[in-house]
């Protein structure tokens, strides 16, 4: 099958700003995630630090470190005593930035140490080897980032490998029982010939976690987005929905009146979305992952 012309939406740092804003503000993601770090981390963190004088945390595609903060601060709750390394790694400039400046905002934060590196996840890597440093740490998180990176495997492996004899590792990314996740196998081949974006979901994840024989909990993060909008032709937030749902540049200016059709019959499809009061609420359930050493 011959690949369209799409332009992935991670090479157009602007309309992906645009499109993340959008997904913020129409969606529970967020809301999701943030119940989770605050409802069932907690619990999971109880043990990181222990008579440690120091907790070493890695966040790895930090964005603007809302959850980050979140996590930090549950951290801090645990921990009242114990001072925090946090290393964050996050290759958009921007994103760094909106991080620096909620930090600056954000009281009772004299406790932690932040190391900000503008970076993607490879390059981060192969800069942590170059440290020849036995640093472990004792809380690593990969959350929605595993889609940027060229081998999601190897990537969980590396990070695993750095985690402290109590350390955790939680991976957060889109349900493979999800509407994204089909819709994402179903328009993937069609619209995307970019290594920069990877068709990867929690079943993916479970799948090399599995072969590998490598223990873990799971947990399931509820989520939805309204995306009511997409089905108005010329809508400028259905426009910006169906960039930032395929992933690509202008889906609607570049896609075939046949592709259209299909991707709108796909969303509305009674396994990826739901009526509710008129809306049209497509299921982008996330699911997290913890791992051991």
């Amino acid at each position: 099958m011959a690949v369209a012309p799409f332009q992935n939406l991670i090479e157009d740092f602007s309309r992906y700003l645009q499109t993340f804003q959008l997904f913020l503000e129409c969606s529970t993601e967020q809301q999701c995630m943030r119940e989770f770090t605050q409802k069932t981390l907690p619990e999971i963190l109880s043990s990181i630090g222990t008579g440690q004088d120091t907790i070493n945390v890695m966040g790895v595609g930090s964005g603007t470190g809302v959850i980050d903060l979140d996590v930090l601060h549950q951290l801090r709750l645990l921990y009242p005593e114990t001072k925090v390394d946090n290393e964050v790694v996050e290759p958009s400039g921007d994103m760094l930035h909106r991080y620096k400046e909620l930090v600056s905002k954000t009281p009772d934060l004299d406790h932690i140490t932040f190391r900000f590196n503008e970076m993607t996840a490879s390059e981060f890597m192969e800069n942590w080897k170059q440290r020849n440093t036995d640093k472990k740490m004792d809380f690593i998180h990969l959350i929605q980032m595993l889609y940027f990176i060229k081998d999601p495997e190897a990537t969980v492996m590396f990070f695993r490998s750095l985690l402290n004899i109590h350390g955790k590792l939680l991976i957060i990314l889109i349900s493979g029982d999800s509407g994204w996740a089909r819709l994402s196998k179903t328009c993937h081949a069609e619209v995307c010939d970019s290594e920069q974006c990877q068709c990867i979901n929690s079943g993916d994840v479970q799948k090399f976690l599995d072969a590998r024989g490598i223990p873990y909990s799971k947990y399931t993060l509820p989520s939805q987005i309204d995306i009511s909008e997409c089905f108005s032709p010329g809508d400028e937030r259905g426009e910006l929905l169906l960039d930032g749902l395929i992933e690509v540049v202008d889906f609607s200016k570049n896609a075939s009146p046949k592709l259209r059709a299909e991707v709108l019959q796909l969303l509305k499809h009674p396994e990826c979305s739901r009526e509710e009061n008129g809306r049209v609420m497509f299921n982008i359930n996330l699911e997290a992952f913890i791992l051991d050493p």
